[in-house]
């Protein structure tokens, strides 16, 4: 029977709850809707979704799957029992293994089957299981991390299949317990028939050359290596005494040249490496990491000095961007020179001020303005008048969602899109704000890594409240444990991820703190109340001094702090800053529109001290020579006589677009050019003329979207539909039940989704046992014609048959295929 109208049968004989249970698992399965029980085994059979399920399985259910992958024959319908996966996986017991099975028969990966037969009486009692029949493609070349058999080696490549005949032959001329053999299959079913005996091999394995065992060391988690010059000629007649580990495995067959620089240890021989088990290290429970501790007290000031110091600087980088935006290279991001800048403008490092850029730039704090290629500080941004504790959540929840990796700048470009052009500009590494920083599956990883974070600490809770210290390595091992499909994803991302939570408080001294558990617990109102019980509070002072500057003695309230670097340069670094005023920064207040008296009204109200005399003198001897020559941008200007009226356009909310700005009593000058202001003018009754000197040329002028800054909102990724969503699919599958047949070809009424992936496991199935199939091929003029075809391969939409009748081979296309048939059992 199909395994896709088994696995139907299965899925629609479920009660309602387990059914439930499933779509919360593989919410994939209902995205969008399916129509019958066929349809839904049919998704759930499809590769991606396969895939997307075994990304969330442990290390144990991956053990056990691929164990009974390795164990059945999908096409001849073999199947296997926990009692029988026991045998292979050591330390294991039939309870667990069962248990494993039902929990992955729950997840729609595996079916019950009919035991294979022969199979005892007693056998009937016990459960038989099939996995889907995409798991193969899925898993892979190597599931468990074994190789391929000697017979596939011999199938699939050439050069092998011409030396193994030979090698045989030498090792039985040797001595060695082996069967001769006159052709290249003969030799394979030798070779796996010598190498399938743990004891035997391990014989062998006695008179090996030093470091033999600990280069096959390296095959016990991948059966593929790399090897130098792996197709040379290695011969037990001509090795000497001197012959190295990779000669004399490459002479006995137990290592397989692939290609010349990689080699694969065969099946057979990496089984009985592991004794003749498919799992040797098999175990039910997660590792425990041996962690460091650290005291609560000098965790939470960790990460409350790292959360103040961060939002520091990001009101820094922030003045410094509006001061002077960041120019952008040709090829994207920002370039050495501006990181270089904007490093010595706040006082720190290159990677860390490119750190808190990206930062800046992923929560919406700064934008790419297109019109001059810069980034820029949106107008009127609101996270600058937020109290710190929301600031702090604004920049949490942007990188909880973000899919930029800030801790990526600096490091090596590894053929990304675009690599050679940041090559020349930035050394062969990821720049600030550039496309090479951009990781889709960011957002999961992060979350997951903070989860994981979150059960460590819990597990090593202390009575005393010290907290365990976790690293990279600790958080890698349960993670791989844990999900270990995703073990590259978490090895590549895991200590930048670690980095970012803690200059954003979210570790703190190397611990979780108590903000990034309310984080991990998707409970930001918690977080918000811990650090506003426990952040130090913001001043609203500074002491000014006679040396013409001022201190600040902690960590300044925001609004302070930006004008405050209005109308003084920044130095030094922590909270305890020193500002020193000059007559350039008071000349940007000026600038700013501020006078001497507002200048100096604001220092009174924020000094704890009073003004210093030399403060006071250098703020009114500067503004009394500023402002003697103006310098500003207009397009064009509005004259009249009639300054009643110039005053009523100056005051009118439907000339505010124009920008108008009155620098005479009869003259007001604007930013638009002239057409644009009469029309306008025009608009309102008026007659205004102006002079059209300008040449008629048509001006497009890229008009900006109005920006409109909102607090980012993190939403944790979707793991489960709605439950509204899953009682409509209930309905629709209860009240529309699957109409499975019996042959082996698509049913007339299965349509879409389910007919094609029946149809492509006919193929599949045919293909692998060489097996003819009989279908009906709609020409193009829409008539169907009935053949009998042997199908060879079939991928991108097409399939490659084989036709007896004709002695020529054909491509067609899928779509083209109406209905499959097997037109006989397996050939012999």
């Amino acid at each position: 029977m199909s395994l896709i109208r088994a696995l139907s049968k299965d899925l629609e004989a479920r009660s309602d709850d387990s059914l439930r249970a499933l779509f919360d698992a593989r919410p994939d399965l209902i995205s969008p809707a399916v129509p019958d029980f066929a349809a839904l085994a049919a998704r759930a059979s499809g590769r991606v979704s396969v895939q997307r399920a075994l990304e969330r399985l442990n290390r144990p259910q991956m053990q056990v799957l691929e164990t009974l992958h390795l164990c059945t024959n999908t096409d001849t319908e073999h199947s296997a029992s926990a009692a029988g996966l026991r045998k292979l996986i050591s330390g294991s017991t039939v309870a667990a293994v069962e248990r494993i099975l039902v929990s992955l028969q729950e997840l729609a990966l595996v079916h019950r089957a009919e035991p294979p037969h022969g199979t005892p009486a007693i056998g009937n009692r016990q459960r038989f299981y099939l996995p889907v029949g995409s798991l193969k493609d899925v898993v892979g070349i190597y599931p468990a991390g074994l190789g391929r058999s000697y017979t596939e080696l011999v199938r699939l490549q050439p050069a092998f299949a011409q030396r193994a005949v030979q090698l045989v032959s030498e090792l039985h001329r040797s001595g060695a317990a082996i069967h001769g053999a006159t052709t290249p299959m003969e030799a394979a079913l030798a070779l796996q028939h010598w190498t399938s005996s743990p004891d035997a091999l391990q014989d062998l394995l006695a008179t090996a050359p030093e470091r033999t065992a600990a280069l096959l060391a390296r095959f016990r988690n991948w059966a593929m290596g790399a090897v130098p010059q792996a197709q040379r000629k290695a011969s037990i007649t001509t090795e000497g005494s001197d012959v190295g580990p990779i000669d004399w495995l490459l002479a006995r067959g137990l290592l397989v040249p692939l290609d010349a620089a990689h080699v694969e240890l065969p099946h057979s021989v990496g089984l009985s490496l592991r004794g003749g088990a498919v799992i040797d290290d098999f175990r039910l429970s997660p590792p425990v990491p041996e962690l460091g501790r650290t005291s609560a007290a000098l965790r939470r000031n960790a990460a409350l000095g790292a959360i103040s110091e961060t939002l520091r600087l990001v009101g820094e980088v922030l003045h410094a961007v509006r001061e002077q935006p960041l120019a952008t290279l040709r090829s994207g991001g920002v370039g050495v020179r501006e990181m270089r800048r904007l490093a010595e403008m706040l006082r720190i490092d290159q990677p860390r001020a490119g750190l808190l850029l990206e930062l800046c730039g992923l929560a919406g704090l700064i934008r790419l303005d297109v019109d001059s290629s810069s980034w820029v500080q949106p107008p009127d941004l609101e996270w600058l008048i937020l109290p710190r504790q929301e600031q702090w959540l604004w920049l949490v929840n942007a990188w909880l969602a973000s899919e930029r990796v800030p801790s990526m700048v600096g490091q090596p470009i590894n053929g990304t899109p675009g690599a050679a052009a940041h090559r020349a500009a930035s050394g062969s590494t990821i720049i600030a704000l550039s496309a090479e920083a951009q990781r889709p599956d960011a957002p999961v990883v992060r979350k997951r890594i903070l989860e994981i974070l979150n059960e460590l600490t819990r597990e090593a809770a202390a009575p005393d409240g010290t907290a365990p210290v976790l690293d990279a390595p600790a958080v890698l091992q349960r993670a791989e444990w844990a999900q270990p499909r995703m073990a590259r994803r978490f090895s590549s991302l895991i200590r930048g991820v670690l980095a970012e939570a803690e200059i954003l408080g979210l570790l703190g001294s190397g611990a979780l703190s108590q903000l990034g558990s309310a984080v991990a617990d998707d409970d930001p109102e918690a977080a918000l109340s811990i650090l506003g019980e426990h952040l130090p509070a913001e001043l609203n002072h500074v002491l000014l001094q006679a040396d013409l500057t001022a201190v600040a003695p902690g960590y300044l309230a925001p609004a302070l702090t930006e004008k405050l670097l209005l109308m003084a340069d920044a130095e030094g670094q922590g909270p305890a800053t020193i500002y020193r005023f000059s007559p350039d920064s008071i000349r940007r207040a000026l600038d700013a529109g501020h006078d001497a008296s507002t200048v100096l009204e604001f220092l009174r109200e924020h000094s704890a001290t009073a003004v210093p005399q030399p403060l006071q003198y250098l703020v009114e001897d500067t503004a009394a020579r500023h402002g003697r020559l103006r310098v500003g941008a207009a397009a064009s200007f509005v004259q009249s006589e009639d300054e009643a009226a110039l005053l009523e356009l100056l005051a009118g909310p439907k000339t505010e677009g124009l920008g108008l700005v009155r620098i005479a009593p009869t003259v007001l000058i604007s930013s638009a050019p002239p057409r644009e202001t009469a029309q306008v003018l025009r608009s309102l009754g008026l007659s205004p003329s102006f002079d059209d000197s300008e040449p008629p040329v048509l001006r497009l002028r890229r008009v900006p979207a109005p920006h409109a800054p909102s607090r980012p909102i993190y939403t944790a990724p979707r793991t489960a539909p709605p439950a509204e969503e899953v009682q409509a699919q209930l309905d629709v599958l209860r009240h529309r039940p699957a109409a499975v047949g019996t042959h082996h070809g698509a049913d007339p009424d299965h349509t879409g989704e389910a007919a094609t992936q029946l149809g492509l496991e006919a193929l599949q199935r045919a293909i692998r046992l060489k097996q003819r199939i009989s279908m009906n091929v709609v020409d193009g003029l829409g008539n169907a014609n009935l053949e009998v075809v042997v199908p060879l391969s079939v991928s991108g939409g097409r399939v490659r048959v084989f036709d007896p009748a004709k002695d020529t081979e054909r491509v067609l296309s899928i779509h083209r295929i109406i209905d499959i048939e097997a037109a006989e059992e397996l050939r012999q």
